[in-house]
């Protein structure tokens, strides 16, 4: 292998984006990846015609690096309605955001999911997590979660209704221990944007950046065993050397490669996909469990927020299940069975694609986990870490951490 000016280990979506960077500063580069397709994290797997991303995720048109580092309009992203449908009492209620559907969100203003205060309670939240600038925001003091939602006065009905399957759908956890500060980010990127995911899966996003490097750059299924400044060895024994090294790896892997790199706590989640003779709702909503009982945390009609994701004539169900315990034993009934309740005995003709445990799917973010919003990305001459546990884990933070990197990488170079 030719000697490149910096080698990348991981082309999720940080490596990516560091590798961008560097590609348009005209520094060499070398991306290696274990897996056999770019991603990390987000990946779009095709299977009997449909789109299964790897976990459900959506993309936030707000975040601030995403609009720097990628081509959003080609991605041709399909949004989901404001708001969300609540099952609660047995049957779903619809919360539509107040200030872009004001006339739903005035027909639904009595829907049994909080009462009128926490409804204006919610703009409260707005006004406050989108005031100020950004780089303010993560400064601000910060609690946890739910601690943060209890001072701002909402209701504990509003609180497992509602927030607690939304922002715990996010974070994926349900405690609610998530640092208040990410929650307020969070908030803010889906009051300033758009909630989307591209037309043809969430694996679009790798897949764009990884169009940008050279012929050549990226090499799949090569996995490194060690990694220091100025040089990597590969599984089979072979050495790269390089002016730089940037491990872009998921946390854990990143641990096990730098001596000395805290393994962050991660929080899973299990997705299951089904394929429907007809959606169960028709729209591109988020449904979300009100009533706090049985695995199901929330669920979307992908084919209905981009019909790419089905092949004509059937519908894609995903189901997120936060609080699994890690028993994937009979998972699947215990989700039917409850599915069943919400949506009729139509469920029992639904066919089971495909379900996707994920073990390690985001680092844990509670206050002590952010008292540093920034960790640092450089380690040691020539050695360098970025991912979304040196930020804020989001697609967001991994972007950013990829571009911190490489500015890190050029400034030491004297670029």
């Amino acid at each position: 292998m030719t000697k490149p000016g910096v080698i990348v280990v991981g082309a999720g979506l940080a490596g990516l984006a560091c590798a961008k960077a560097l590609r348009e500063a005209r520094v060499g580069i070398q991306v290696l990846e274990a897996g056999d397709a770019p991603g990390g994290r987000v990946r779009t797997d095709a299977h009997e015609g449909f789109l299964l991303d790897r976990g459900f995720q959506v993309y936030l048109t707000a975040y601030p690096e995403g609009q720097r580092v990628l081509d959003v309009k080609a991605l041709s992203p399909r949004r989901f309605i404001p708001g969300a449908k609540v099952w609660r009492g047995g049957r779903l209620h619809t919360l539509a955001d107040p200030l872009r559907h004001p006339l739903e969100a005035v027909s639904h203003l009595f829907e049994p999911v909080g009462g009128l205060l926490d409804k204006l309670r919610v703009l409260e939240l707005r006004q406050h997590a989108t005031s100020g600038e950004l780089g303010d925001l993560w400064q601000r003091p910060q609690q946890d979660s739910l601690r943060f939602l209890r001072d701002l006065g909402f209701s504990e009905e509003m609180i497992d209704a509602f927030l607690r399957p939304f922002f715990g759908g996010i974070f994926l956890e349900r405690e609610l221990s998530t640092s208040s500060r990410m929650l307020e980010f969070v908030f803010r990127m889906f009051s300033r944007g758009h909630t989307v995911v591209p037309e043809r899966g969430m694996g679009a996003i790798p897949e764009q950046l990884a169009g940008k490097l050279p012929s050549g750059a990226l090499r799949m299924k090569v996995r490194v065993a060690e990694a220091w400044g100025h040089r990597v060895r590969l599984e089979d024994g072979e050495m790269v050397h390089a002016d730089a090294v940037v491990v872009a790896t998921d946390p854990g892997t990143a641990a096990s490669l730098l001596l000395g790199m805290p393994a962050p706590r991660m929080n899973r989640v299990t997705c299951l996909y089904f394929a429907a003779p007809e959606p169960p709702v028709e729209g591109p909503w988020l449904l979300l469990n009100g009533e706090g009982t049985g695995p199901v945390n929330n669920v979307a009609v992908m084919s209905e927020v981009s019909p790419a994701y089905a092949p004509k004539g059937q519908a894609l169900v995903s189901v997120s299940v936060v609080d699994d315990g890690g028993d994937a034993d009979g998972l699947e009934a215990r989700v039917r069975a409850q599915l069943t309740e919400w949506f009729g005995a139509a469920v029992s003709a639904w066919r089971h694609l495909r379900t996707y445990v994920i073990p390690d799917a985001l680092p844990v973010q509670t206050p002590s986990a952010l008292v540093e919003p920034h960790r640092p990305v450089r380690l040691a001459a020539g050695l360098y870490v970025c991912g979304d546990h040196r930020e804020n884990a989001s697609i967001d933070g991994a972007l950013t951490s990829g571009r911190r990197a490489a500015e890190a990488v050029l400034l030491d170079l004297g670029r």
